[in-house]
């Protein structure tokens, strides 16, 4: 699964690691924790590329609780196309979560270490997702987004047997086609994760989303 990661990355690393110039603004994150904002790029109606932020944690729009979203920050990749709280948005509404690195746990004798794990090169990179609006009466509708996740890879593996399907570049690009075959798409969540990645062990202070500072991706040794 993906339940904590971080965005820090320079928006001219951004610009670099997409291939576009977008026009963002955000805060330096390193604890991002469902139900909070987040970064993601999407196409707009005129298939232009922009940033936008939206809560964490997918509202279908036809919900009639928006609390269903405290349990939809993660969609797996194997069903995403079929499920019915995601199938609409999987068709029309894709987009990409910007990170600079994620967070697992990893089952020790001592209890479960915090790893973070990030591109091997270090830059930015995207998270396949969806997003949709929630309206609320007269008011602005609630945007909110999910998190894609596909099984993990061999360098994964050892942490969780789940992880997000990550994205950079063109790859990104193309999970935000809108002429793309659901058979492309589900072949960008379902094939072998392209990004290589790096990982080390962080402080437990990570555990409370409450703390959010430079210091929580810092390598902790024993």
């Amino acid at each position: 699964m993906c339940g904590r990661f971080a965005f820090f990355s320079p928006r001219e690393a951004v610009i670099a690691a997409f291939g576009a110039d977008i026009d963002f603004q955000f805060q330096p994150r390193y604890n991002i924790a469902p139900s909070q904002e987040v970064t993601l790029l999407r196409l707009d109606d005129n298939a232009q590329l922009r940033a936008d932020n939206y809560r964490w944690g997918l509202v279908p729009f036809w919900a009639k609780d928006p609390a269903i979203g405290n349990r939809m920050i993660n969609a797996r990749a194997e069903t995403v196309a079929e499920k019915p709280s995601y199938r609409q948005s999987f068709s029309r509404r894709r987009c990409v979560v910007l990170a600079s690195g994620f967070y697992e746990w990893h089952e020790e004798v001592s209890g479960k270490t915090p790893f973070f794990i990030s591109r091997a090169d270090a830059q930015p990179f995207g998270m396949a997702g969806l997003w949709d609006e929630w309206a609320r009466g007269e008011g602005e509708p609630l945007r909110t987004c999910t998190v894609i996740t596909t099984a993990a890879n061999e360098f994964m593996r050892n942490m969780h047997d789940r992880m997000p399907v990550v994205m950079a570049g063109d790859q990104a690009l193309g999970w935000l086609n809108t002429d793309a075959s659901k058979d492309e798409l589900l072949s960008m969540l379902l094939g072998p994760q392209q990004v290589k990645l790096q990982a080390w062990a962080v402080s437990k202070a990570v555990n409370n989303p409450i703390n959010d500072n430079a210091k929580l991706i810092e390598r902790v040794t024993d």
